[in-house]
């Protein structure tokens, strides 16, 4: 009955289902059967997460967000099982479907904290698209996932800035006004982290913030030259800044034909 329920049309059932299936896996973890635990995330995720029945999705997804409720510290140990059916719905043809997973994301993230970094470039990849999704609902649900994910990168020992730059620097030739916001607000999140130093890969990613200057949006223009400000006056109390290559982007800006 609670698997029935679980890929019911209506969310009062599945929500309930998955209550059932939280406190199952309460039970199964305070007497460490880890067996049936990964055999139940499994279940989850094989024959509902990613069914070819829109419910049957829906329901796994909320059932793998309870389960890692259950599990609480003990969440960490199964994330593999539980995190890559959820961003697989990221690419949904149902936006519903997509919501949920923000959802259930936004819960599985909050428990699990900073044994969720390891699947950081994913899901900044996943928050990249959605940013730019055409429900605005689901844009919604992105959003708060994507201020729940900064705040856990910001107080992580565990993020590489390093491995950062790379996802940053290949999307910042993208136009769409959206995700130009996001990646500015995310070179704005991490720059104001005293642990990072974003000015020493502050060449990587100029080209990329200079260009959204010219950009159309009168916000984005202003977000881009707050941000570019920030880097400005960091610069005159820094002596480890690579001038060289930083002059050679600014001289290349300065020949462009864009009015701004």
């Amino acid at each position: 009955a609670v698997l029935r329920n679980l890929a019911d049309k209506l969310y009062e059932k599945r929500k309930s289902a998955a209550l059932e299936v939280e406190t199952a896996i309460k039970g199964l973890a305070a007497v460490q059967d880890w067996t049936r635990v990964d055999a139940l995330l499994t279940l989850l995720a094989n024959d509902f997460a990613l069914s070819p029945q829109a419910n049957n999705r829906k329901g796994g997804l909320i059932g793998l967000a309870a389960a890692t409720v259950a599990l609480t510290t003990n969440a960490e140990n199964h994330l593999t099982k539980i995190v890559p059916p959820v961003l697989n719905s990221f690419n949904d043809q149902d936006s519903r479907v997509r919501y949920y997973a923000c959802e259930a994301l936004y819960n599985i993230a909050k428990v699990a904290r900073n044994g969720f970094i390891v699947f950081f470039n994913d899901v900044f990849d996943a928050l990249c698209r959605l940013s730019a999704d055409s429900d605005p609902n689901v844009q919604n649900a992105a959003h708060l996932l994507d201020r729940l994910v900064k705040d856990i990168v910001t107080e992580s020992p565990s993020f590489s800035i390093e491995h950062f730059i790379p996802l940053l620097r290949e999307r910042l030739n993208v136009l769409n006004p959206y995700v130009r916001q996001f990646l500015v607000g995310w070179i704005t999140v991490l720059d104001s982290v005293p642990d990072f130093d974003m000015l020493a890969f502050l060449p990587e990613f100029l080209d990329g913030l200079l260009n959204m200057l010219s950009d159309p949006n009168r916000e984005i223009r202003q977000q881009a030259d707050c941000a570019l400000g920030e880097f400005l006056q960091e610069t005159k109390c820094n002596t480890h800044v690579d001038y060289g290559r930083l002059s050679h982007i600014l001289v290349a800006q300065a020949l462009s034909s864009d009015e701004f």
